[in-house]
């Protein structure tokens, strides 16, 4: 297995650098041919990402439903999850579209990592970011620029995953929250330019975010009806508390019968009295 995974990885390399080496052919610096080969991967991956916002949306419109089944079925676990296989195919819902794009962006991630660690960047100096980070070949915590780079990548991660999450939980979303924090202790150990590469999908993908919810309507989710213990049952024809059998116009309530006269007189008089 790892024997076949080594082969894969060198080509993945490969491709990486020719990659680099042509948006640098074309006057980018190798910190921005990293943004540019960034860009490009988000752009291919358009079509993905609008599935996924539709998948996201389709599972948040239908939540109350999907809990409703959770919560008939809570007994037996086997049954709850076919009946919510059933409720996916029946109004289109994808669950596992919403990671396949980030599972296409991994083999991206690693080809930078190794092209990052093996390239010599053909001898060249030229390898900062923005005059603040030296080069994008050593490790970002080799320079106070780095920690600049730490900061912005949270920050982003934190933003992407409010757009990311939408569907989930205020316990999920807080744990989703706490995982750049965690994470940065990790990406701290890479190269500057992994962490560029990162902190670029993240930006892209909150501008993506915003961009959709202002473009793509919200679709309301039908609404589920519930019923207490002291709603009265509907009946066919409306004919309920009218006395009228079903398939028959309901009755008109009769007039009440007015008192007499002298009824009406013997109170005025027993009133004055």
């Amino acid at each position: 297995m790892i024997l076949f995974a080594i082969p894969i990885l060198s080509q993945l390399e490969a491709i990486m650098r020719h990659v680099l080496d042509w948006f640098h052919s074309l006057g980018l610096s190798w910190a921005w041919s990293i943004v540019a080969t960034t860009v490009c991967v988000r752009m291919l991956l358009v079509p993905l990402t609008i599935r996924q916002i539709h998948s996201m949306q389709n599972l948040q419109r239908f939540a109350p439903q999907m809990k409703e089944i959770q919560k008939k079925y809570k007994s037996d676990k086997q049954k709850q999850n076919e009946e919510l296989m059933k409720f996916y195919r029946e109004n289109n819902i994808n669950p596992a579209a919403s990671c396949l794009p980030m599972l296409l962006q991994l083999p991206v991630f690693i080809a930078l990592y190794y092209t990052l660690k093996h390239f010599d960047f053909r001898g060249s100096t030229n390898l900062s970011f923005l005059h603040f980070i030296p080069s994008i070949k050593d490790g970002t915590t080799a320079h106070w620029g780095g920690y600049v780079l730490l900061a912005v990548y949270v920050l982003s991660q934190m933003a992407s995953t409010q757009f990311m999450a939408a569907t989930a939980d205020k316990l999920q979303r807080r744990l989703f929250m706490i995982m750049p924090l965690i994470f940065v202790t990790f990406i701290a150990r890479f190269p500057a330019g992994l962490v560029l590469y990162w902190v670029t999908t993240n930006l892209w993908t909150v501008g993506q975010g915003v961009i959709t919810r202002r473009l793509i309507p919200k679709t309301p989710a039908p609404a589920v009806e519930r019923r207490s213990s002291r709603t009265p049952p509907k009946d066919d024809g409306g004919s309920a508390g009218n006395g009228a059998e079903p398939g028959q116009p309901p009755q008109e309530p009769k007039p009440r019968a007015s008192a007499p006269r002298q009824v009406r007189r013997k109170k005025k008089r027993t009133s004055r009295r």
